[in-house]
């Protein structure tokens, strides 16, 4: 199956989880672990927005970095700049913010609620050039639902 057609199959199953649940936490947690399962991906978590820093949200995987703050690494820089970021290879992007040495390529999606960033969905994975324009779709559409 190719990574678009379990992006096709995944969506909707996703929507089913969160369709209904108003609590921002459970959605994350069950958002993450349906991508993580899916896609067997390093680490999938969240960080949601905090004053001036971004807080460890739900997530699946090894160990994460606590706090990151505002434009800092490829978390805070996708939170600055209102935009998905793809890192084809963490170790050529300025400023990385390195949680685990096996972290080798990202994606990061910002998350929109009345025009504001709350939130991130932080993709990592151990090998290099996992993400690209189809990952950012998919992930984009995912949260143009209804800021979930």
């Amino acid at each position: 199956m190719s990574k678009e057609e379990k992006y096709q199959a995944l969506l909707p199953q996703i929507e089913s989880l969160v369709s209904g649940e108003t609590d921002f936490i459970a959605n994350m947690a069950n958002i993450s672990a349906a991508l993580h399962e899916a896609f067997g991906f390093w680490w999938t978590g969240f960080y949601r927005v905090e004053g001036k820093e971004l807080v460890l949200g739900p997530f699946q995987g090894p160990v994460a970095c606590t706090r990151i703050p505002f434009g800092r690494g490829v978390c805070g820089t996708a939170w600055e700049r209102g935009e998905t970021i793809i890192v084809p290879n963490v170790h050529e992007f300025a400023g990385h913010i390195a949680c685990s040495s096996a972290s080798k390529s990202e994606i990061v999606v910002p998350i929109f609620r009345n025009g504001q960033v709350i939130a991130v969905l932080d993709i990592d994975s151990a090998a290099y050039n996992t993400f690209d324009t189809i990952d950012q779709c998919y992930l984009e559409k995912l949260f143009r639902q209804e800021g979930k």
